[in-house]
């Protein structure tokens, strides 16, 4: 497995889709974006894409993981990768926002990303169609944040 930085133009968009399922988001935030890739045997299967809001301050805006590749550890590694990027890069801060429930929040609270605040109704405000997991619709939206210093 091999963890490197990519242009924003060399990531496959249906990959991203997989954890963001508008278009028009993710068109908006990869402009201007850094894209950090798992790549196996010269595919991508796994994809980073953050943007700097401020001077130190970053925002994980996706981080998706091929479904079937999902659960081995890929999406930990590349998150560490691209946290320990990021501090290179003279970010000392990290945010994100993810659903207030599932997998997701455990994954990010493993590697020690803490809550913030609640966007209330942020997923019924952003997204024209539900978004279910397990069976149940995601309503509000939880924004975290890690420390790199």
């Amino acid at each position: 497995m091999t963890y490197m930085e990519v242009n924003n133009t060399d990531v496959p968009i249906e990959l991203l889709l997989e954890a963001d399922p508008s278009r028009e988001n993710v068109l908006s935030y990869l402009q201007d974006a850094w894209c950090f890739v798992a790549m196996d045997d010269k595919q991508i299967i796994g994809i980073c894409v953050v943007t700097q809001r401020v001077s130190g301050l970053a925002e994980i805006d996706n981080i998706s993981i091929e479904p079937s590749r999902q659960g081995l550890g890929i999406g930990t590694n590349l998150l560490r990768y691209v946290l320990k990027e990021l501090k290179s890069k003279g970010m000392t801060r990290v945010e994100l926002g993810t659903g207030s429930f599932g997998y997701q929040l455990t994954y990010y609270q493993r590697l020690g990303f803490r809550v913030e605040s609640v966007a209330k109704n942020h997923f019924l405000q952003t997204y024209s169609e539900p978004i279910f997991e397990n069976g149940i619709q995601h309503k509000d939206m939880l924004r975290l944040y890690l420390n790199l210093s």
